[in-house]
């Protein structure tokens, strides 16, 4: 095991993995952001350098950790040999055991290495898989002017903001899960749609892998044409600072499936897979 923790080395690995697209997107996007200031206290993990077979990125360990908080307590993977990660998953002190966490990435092997290693940790593994996606360079945005004058207006989202996403993102409703969406909102950029008491109505949040997510519109809200603009601006400020716009989206999300489309994001030909996994001593504490 290797901790990366040369500047120049790290941006030697940006580049790196950004031939390795699609699949080392979410590792591509938490080195980024360790490279621009390192908001969410990540580390990059290797079996070697300069020639490296498996990467990992984690929190690191001095920053302050929930062992109940799976989202905070991510891993992002990329491989060029599933042997090699399987053998950094094994590596003493690489991964927190004695805590809840997720492991996240898209390739196809992830799942069935990171569960083998899991069981023999008695482990419980939750798996969940969804279309992975791009969207293009936004070169120009619609017209906005109107939004940023009077209500509804474009803006971003505050830290008071949180608990509002909080109740209403299908992965939430718990404390963890507000903690952990107030640190994005502070750290990474969002967008949304204010009404004329200032309250959120439409919006979208980048996690710590610089994946867009939580996009979310009010229900008396929709059809507006509002979650479209929130997803054009927010893929505009990501690209704006050499960022992909990436997502995720549910197989059975239809209405998501169907904006993706009529903003013309490529579906990539790879899956993402988020696998939650949880030791026995906590399974009665945890809110997945």
């Amino acid at each position: 095991m290797l901790v990366l923790n040369c500047a120049t080395k790290l941006l030697t690995l940006e580049k790196v993995l950004k031939s390795h697209f699609p699949e080392s997107l979410k590792v591509y996007g938490a080195v980024m952001n360790i490279n621009r200031g390192n908001p969410f206290q990540k580390e990059v993990v290797l079996d070697s350098w300069p020639d490296f077979k498996a990467v990992i990125t984690r929190r690191q360990k001095e920053a302050e950790t929930d062992n109940l908080d799976h989202y905070t307590n991510g891993y992002a993977v990329f491989y060029k040999d599933v042997r090699a990660y399987r053998r950094l998953l094994e590596e003493h002190d690489v991964i927190n055991w004695d805590q809840v966490f997720h492991i996240q990435g898209l390739q196809s092997e992830l799942y069935d290495v990171s569960k083998a290693v899991a069981n023999s940790k008695r482990m419980d593994v939750k798996l969940s898989s969804s279309k992975a996606v791009r969207l293009s360079v936004v070169s120009a945005l619609p017209d906005t002017s109107l939004l940023r004058t009077s209500p509804p207006r474009l803006t971003y989202l505050s830290v008071a903001d949180a608990d509002l996403l909080n109740r209403t993102w299908s992965r939430g409703g718990n404390e963890q899960c507000l903690r952990y969406i107030a640190n994005l909102i502070s750290c990474f950029p969002s967008v949304c749609v204010r009404d004329e008491k200032g309250s959120p109505v439409s919006w979208s949040i980048t996690d710590q892998f610089a994946t867009m997510c939580h996009g979310y519109t009010l229900p008396e809200h929709r059809r507006k044409g509002y979650s479209q603009l929130v997803a054009f601006t927010l893929a505009w400020k990501l690209h704006s600072r050499g960022f992909p716009a990436q997502g995720n989206v549910l197989d059975d999300n239809a209405a998501s499936i169907s904006l993706l489309k009529t903003i013309k994001a490529e579906f990539l030909p790879c899956r993402f897979h988020r696998l939650i996994l949880t030791p026995a001593a906590l399974s009665s504490q945890v809110h997945l």
